[in-house]
């Protein structure tokens, strides 16, 4: 038993099993929906999470709760998590804990403090559970109940006036994110480079620049095709090979908003030259290594930002395999399966030269067109995304075709005007990434604050109040 010192002289230190009574859930032989049999509330992980039972129970001889009574999560990720249970048979992930020499609510707030003390400690391979060793063995701080009441009701006041911060944090941070979606729409709709566009009448229009754009497209097929007619050993002998080229359509715009003047409606497949997707290594007989080329991932492309902190590594054959895929700095990537459809960030130096999976498109577009910070941007535009969402299939896994992407519809603004619509972007958004971070910061002081009062109220060093309000230690 880890040892508490400095404790004031009339408190005891108990082990937990000695103080403590746990009784493990069971799950019932008959559950679910609740009729006519089933009246009994089953308080399985989701009620125990949001408090209301969706599955039932007939009556029997089972493990039950009350609406005060402390349960823990016994086995799981979360093993540790305490909460207060809810009027029915406990769950079988469950366990109810309760101590006739100690305050319920004290009880509570201790099991809170040693979350992490439990949660790193389970046992167990594949589903972790709680040690119960371990658990009956955490020292115990037991002070009278007169003073477990005076330090529950300090902690919840503490708590309370930290409660309110962090509520006030997490506001401010709603109301960013909302900031941020309204800057964006507002750039890909033109409305933040109104006022440029006035005091700039003279500005080439898209279409000049979509026609430069088409032009170069079908040059680099061209050169490509070249390319694999000499690997092949062929020589070409006239142009009919040219015609093989398929011009891509343009959009049908009868259904999309207006554009501002000098502004044209693409498909992505006008303003590109390749739209790819890697490969799974298990697919392709390749393990992860630690050093070796960069491998993104979905879970590395976020909301307009690459998260290059956990990339993961393949050997460089893996390359020669998936060539079409080998990344270059502006690649735009978009996430095409599963939960994180739509995020979108920029291929940067740090993955250069390497490749995705199969969940992760790859759009390289033609140098001098549509920008690619431009692309991205309206990508996780909620214009864009309501574009994605029409385009998802839900087949067991939901997923976009990359020949989905390819017909995705975004607005092309005159070259110039893409660059002044990039700096006002960059102007808003580096002052909110700054207060997001400041927010963030904040919350995890917050937490730290949180823990801290748990370690002062569980050793004595809170400032107290009896009921007759004389300070008791601090």
């Amino acid at each position: 038993m880890k040892m508490i010192n400095d404790l004031p002289d009339n408190w005891i230190v108990k082990p937990l099993g000695e103080v403590c009574k746990t009784i493990k859930g069971k799950k019932p032989k008959d559950s679910g929906p609740a009729s006519n049999e089933r009246t009994v509330p089953y308080i399985n992980i989701k009620a125990f999470e949001s408090g209301q039972p969706q599955e039932f129970a007939a009556p029997g001889d089972y493990p039950s709760c009350e609406r005060n009574d402390v349960l823990i999560v016994w086995d799981g990720a979360r093993a540790g998590l305490t909460g207060h249970g809810v009027s029915g048979y406990i769950g079988s992930t469950l366990a109810k804990v309760y101590s006739d020499a100690a305050d319920s609510r004290y009880l509570f707030y201790f099991l809170c403090s040693q979350y992490d003390y439990i949660n790193s400690r389970t046992k167990g391979v594949g589903i972790p559970h709680v040690d119960p060793l371990i658990f009956k063995n955490i020292p115990f701080p037991v002070p009278s109940l007169e003073q477990q009441r005076c330090i529950v009701a300090e902690i919840e006041k503490q708590f309370s006036r930290l409660d309110e911060a962090v509520a006030n944090l997490k506001r401010v941070k709603a109301n960013l994110k909302r900031y941020k979606a309204a800057v964006l729409k507002a750039a890909v709709e033109g409305k933040l480079s109104e006022k440029w566009r006035k005091a700039h009448p003279d500005v080439e229009p898209a279409s000049e620049l979509l026609e430069r754009i088409l032009a170069e497209r079908r040059a680099k097929w061209e050169e490509l095709e070249l390319a694999k007619m000499r690997a092949m050993g062929k020589e070409s002998k006239d142009d009919k090979w040219k015609s093989k080229y398929k011009e891509p359509t343009e959009p049908d715009t009868t259904r999309l908003n207006q554009l501002p003047e000098g502004w044209l409606w693409v498909r992505l497949e006008q303003a590109t030259e390749r739209i790819t997707k890697g490969s799974s290594p298990n697919w392709q007989g390749f393990d992860y290594v630690e050093k070796g080329i960069p491998f993104v991932r979905s879970q590395n492309v976020l909301w307009g930002k690459l998260d290059v902190s956990a990339v993961a590594h393949l050997p460089k054959g893996f390359n020669e395999k998936e060539a079409k895929s080998v990344l270059q700095v502006g690649d735009v990537l978009l996430n095409i399966v599963g939960a994180s459809i739509g995020r979108s960030a920029i291929v940067s130096k740090e993955v250069q030269g390497g490749n995705v999976n199969q969940a992760v498109a790859v759009i390289r577009l033609i140098s001098g067109g549509l920008r690619n910070a431009f692309l991205m941007y309206y990508l996780v535009s909620a214009n864009a995304q309501d574009q994605i969402n029409q385009e998802k299939v839900d087949v067991a896994r939901a997923n976009i075709s990359l020949s989905d992407i390819a017909d995705l519809v975004a607005p092309l603004p005159p070259e110039q005007e893409q660059k002044k619509i990039m700096d006002e972007i960059a102007r808003r958004l580096t002052i909110t990434e700054k207060l997001e971070l400041e927010i963030e910061r904040n919350m995890k002081r917050a937490e730290r604050l949180r823990q801290a009062i748990f370690k002062q109220a569980f050793r004595g060093c809170l400032a107290i109040e009896n009921e007759a309000g004389a300070t008791q230690w601090s």
